[in-house]
């Protein structure tokens, strides 16, 4: 399986797993949104029903007669009613018809027992399927007939007589019952068009979480994707890097087996060769050890403030015989006051030694070579400037890359491994600074290292520090 597949699958099951994590989250979310509104619908209502069934009570209960023959007054109390066992034909004026306190007649209906629960008045537009036996649960719901639902409310009514003559333990305590009850028909409609909101919408905000759940998985996979390319880059060319000495040393080695007694005194030169391929190999394993050191950040050192005039006037000094065989014009420019960093001396040193090899390396004879030192804005600030071959825009953001070269065939003829400029950027960024590049095709290149100074840099170490702890 190639990588490409891998990453495929890998991210089609991630899409996968967000997409059905999304799904459980959006389908309890919903479920719970939805239990939510229907019980406080159904709170509401039932509240409401109360609230008449009070109004109700709180106004019938002065006026009902103690009589056993309590259908006169009820039909002057309630005109709109009708009497149980008489004609419904009753057509009470508007001002009777407000008497109840309903004006949602449509939706409501009224039912009154005595204490014997006989039913004695009821609604017009009660339904029909109602039963007439009287039920003393205070909330009932049924289905009529035609499917309809309803929803009943019971309430003990009171006359004013029964408060004073009858004992709170007799059977007749109470005048009689009330019952407030409404139709289901808009509640159930709101209650299914929320059931088919959820049944449409839910399809569709999973297709949508499906669609974004691929989109960010292939976001998320991309820094990895290019991550497993680099790596793979950097082991062919870690590879390539080895093969090539280890195949000339092999050969030497070879050829010293296969040398006849009388060319002895060629054993010398042909060791020197493998010498030479052996010390090639150990300085690549040093840089690569160097290196993913650096990256983790295992170096067991503390900072120490370093001098940077004496790191580039030592590495000025050290880099002038070089510069010299190549006719090339080595000059430094450094502050009169002395410049402080904190960080790990033979690091910084290596850094600016890489910096200036390379510049030696692409700058032709005849060439010059500047290392200017200076402050500014809190930081520290070594500049190497050759007048060599420069690098191209496109190339100059990948110079820090491991193994990569400008100049691959003039590189390994000089003896670059590919990995200085990556070593000097990685020791960089251990010592909180970084590197610039400003450079031209045929007119040069400047590489900028800035550091933040010492006063400030252990500021910034503190501030780390308490970052971490906290």
């Amino acid at each position: 399986m190639n990588s490409h597949q891998l990453f495929r699958r890998s991210r089609t099951r991630l899409a996968l797993w967000y997409a059905g994590v999304m799904g459980v989250i959006l389908s309890l979310s919903g479920l719970g949104i939805y239990r939510s509104l229907e019980q406080s619908n159904w709170a509401a209502m039932e509240r409401e029903m109360a609230s008449i069934a009070g109004t109700l009570h709180d106004s019938l209960e002065p006026m009902l007669p103690a009589s056993e023959d309590p259908t006169a007054v009820l039909r002057r109390i309630l005109p709109e009613l009708c009497l149980a066992g008489k004609s419904c034909n009753a057509s009470p004026t508007l001002i009777q018809r407000h008497t109840t306190g309903i004006s949602d007649r449509s939706t409501y209906y009224i039912r009154l027992f005595d204490h014997r629960r006989q039913l004695l008045a009821f609604s017009p537009n009660q339904p029909v399927e109602l039963p007439q036996t009287f039920n003393a649960a205070p909330w009932q719901t049924f289905r009529s007939g035609n499917g309809v639902r309803y929803h009943q409310f019971t309430i003990i009514l009171h006359s004013s007589e029964s408060h004073h003559t009858a004992p709170q333990s007799s059977p007749h305590a109470s005048w009689g019952y009330l019952q407030i009850g409404r139709t289901l028909e808009s509640f159930d409609a709101e209650v299914k068009r929320m059931q088919w909101i959820l049944v449409i919408g839910f399809p569709i905000a999973l297709g949508l979480v499906a669609a974004s759940s691929w989109w960010l998985s292939g976001l998320a996979m991309q820094p990895i994707y290019l991550s497993y390319q680099q790596q793979q880059q950097f082991t062919a060319n870690a590879a390539h890097e080895l093969r090539s000495p280890l195949a000339s040393l092999l050969a030497t080695v070879e050829a010293i087996l296969r040398l006849p007694p009388s060319h002895q005194q060629e054993i010398p030169m042909m060791l020197h060769t493998v010498e030479r391929q052996g010390r090639r190999l150990s300085h690549l394993i040093a840089d690569l050890l160097l290196l993913t050191s650096l990256e983790h950040g295992s170096s067991p050192k503390s900072f120490q403030a370093c001098c940077l005039n004496d790191l580039v006037s030592d590495l000025t000094e050290e880099f002038l015989e070089l510069s010299t065989a190549s006719d090339i014009h080595l000059t430094s420019q450094m502050p009169d006051g002395e410049i402080y960093v904190l960080g790990h001396e033979s690091q910084l040193y290596r850094l600016v030694s890489n910096l200036l090899a390379n510049a030696i390396q692409y700058t032709p004879a005849k060439g010059y070579v500047m290392v200017s030192l200076e402050t500014h804005d809190h930081t520290a600030a070594i500049t190497v400037k050759d007048t060599g071959i420069g690098i191209a825009p496109s190339e100059q953001p990948r110079i820090f890359e491991r193994f990569y070269r400008v100049d691959s065939d003039r590189s390994r003829k000089t003896g670059g491994t590919g990995l200085g400029l990556a070593i000097a950027q990685a020791i960089a960024l251990v010592h909180q600074g970084s590197i610039q590049v400003q450079s031209e095709l045929g007119q040069g290149t400047a590489l900028t290292l800035r550091l933040p100074l010492a006063q400030f840099a252990s500021r910034r170490t503190k501030t780390s520090v308490k970052e971490r702890t906290s």
